[in-house]
């Protein structure tokens, strides 16, 4: 299959289109892959409350939307009043109380989304995941070990610090540029009061943002430890308390704190395969696991619907993946874009478009940080891990396949949510 690029139409449409990937690579190479740039312009809404959204003047039907429990997305004419779903857990699943985050838990699991809120004025950002981040990190009694792609939290800095004060052992594995030689970091604090922290000293990233706590509960996901994160970008977060998932974990991080190995120097292959409390969990990490493969696989099972939702997605090989499930099973495939870099000639959604799935721009001035994709309404898959192949034979990531129909409930509707905001691809010419 010969993969179709966008070509604009004249020459006017050329200046404007090498305009728009310029500044996109600009923003790429200031922020590196996880841009945290934008300013949003939606209002901020309580957990509880419906907000009524306009419909995109091109919203076509999705297709194959088969979600666990209303609402869908579903045809909307023009200027339809469209509300925003705002959290209802599914039935014996528990809200936890959260402004700015949506929080779900149901025995040792939990799940988060954040809810990116409508100002710039950071007097603002309170609460939400950076408050949950810290009552996580004041639960540590006895260990608590850190990968951070980035650390500008002055909330967890001091919640580390106090955690160290109360005779906790801290451990930091960090990205050298964007953790450790970033400005505006607050791992100097840490370093003064002796913390013990590891950077991976190489141009690929130490992409992972998890932590670990008195080698029980794992928390992981797509957010970075820093404010745009916390208030300003889409991103999910999951909590499991499992000695399991701990020890897999634990051995990733000691291969690159204790052992210094990072990347495709990597030797071990850190795997966990288990069921806890009827929830089958796959963990993995990249480069040294073949994590695209395994994507592959999962979107090659599909039997009704695909749903996803991503930051960078530049892998062809998963993008024809999507298209064949759509092709010759009739599965229903859609997704939507993080919009910066989404026209750029490695980008899928081009691909995707001209082939008739229904894919989409998001709607978040911010940024849309998510990397997961929800499979037959059974199967989440999460993590550190863009859909690329820096991600897959570069970086250090991280990567869950969890199969709970709850779980993939949660993030269908925050799939919702997110294709509420999204429009229709812009300038995308298919000849």
């Amino acid at each position: 299959m010969t993969k179709r690029r966008s070509k604009q139409s004249s020459p006017g449409g050329a200046l404007i289109g090498a305009i728009l990937v310029i500044i996109a690579a600009i923003i790429f190479a200031v922020t590196d892959i996880d841009l945290t740039g934008g300013a949003l312009t939606q209002p901020t809404a309580a957990v509880t409350d419906v907000r009524m959204l306009t419909a995109p003047a091109s919203t076509p039907a999705a297709q194959g939307t088969n979600t666990l429990r209303p609402p869908t997305v579903t045809p909307v004419a023009p200027g339809t009043p469209m509300p925003l779903i705002t959290g209802q857990a599914p039935a014996g699943v528990s809200n936890i109380p959260l402004s700015n985050a949506l929080g779900f838990q149901r025995g040792f699991w939990r799940v988060y989304f954040t809810v990116p809120v409508g100002t710039n004025d950071r007097t603002q950002w309170r609460g939400g995941m950076e408050d949950v981040m810290v009552e996580a990190i004041n639960s540590a009694t006895r260990t608590l070990d850190i990968a951070a792609y980035e650390w500008r939290s002055q909330k967890m800095t001091d919640a580390v610090l106090a955690a160290v004060r109360r005779g906790v052992r801290v451990r930091m594995v960090v990205d050298n540029e964007h953790a450790l030689n970033d400005p505006n970091t607050t791992l100097g604090e840490l370093e003064a009061a002796g913390i013990p922290i590891v950077d991976d000293g190489r141009s690929a990233f130490m992409h992972n943002k998890f932590m670990i706590i008195d080698g029980l509960t794992v928390w992981t996901g797509s957010m970075n430890y820093q404010p745009n994160d916390f208030f300003r970008n889409n991103n999910n977060v999951v909590m499991l308390r499992s000695r399991q998932a701990a020890d897999v974990f634990t051995a990733e991080f000691n291969e690159m704190f204790v052992d210094r190995q990072f990347g495709r120097r990597s030797l071990a292959t850190n795997v966990g395969n288990f069921t806890q409390d009827g929830t089958q969990i796959e963990i993995y990490f990249a480069p040294e696991n073949d994590v695209m493969a395994l994507i592959i696989r999962e979107v090659n099972q599909a039997q009704r619907s695909i749903r996803f939702a991503a930051f960078s997605f530049t892998d062809h090989d998963l993008g024809v993946a999507m298209l064949n499930r759509k092709e010759q099973a009739g599965v229903g495939v859609s997704g939507v874009f993080e919009t910066t870099g989404s026209l750029t000639t490695s980008s899928e959604m081009t691909f995707l478009y001209c082939a008739g799935v229904p894919v989409f721009q998001d709607g978040n001035p911010g940024i849309l940080h998510h990397k997961f994709i929800v499979i037959d309404n059974q199967t989440v898959v999460t993590g550190s891990f863009n859909f690329s192949s820096n991600a897959a034979n570069n970086n250090d990531e991280n990567l869950l396949i969890i199969r709970n129909a709850d779980i993939a409930a949660l993030y269908m509707e925050e799939w919702a949510r997110v294709r509420a905001l999204a429009r229709l691809p812009q300038r995308v010419n298919c000849e």
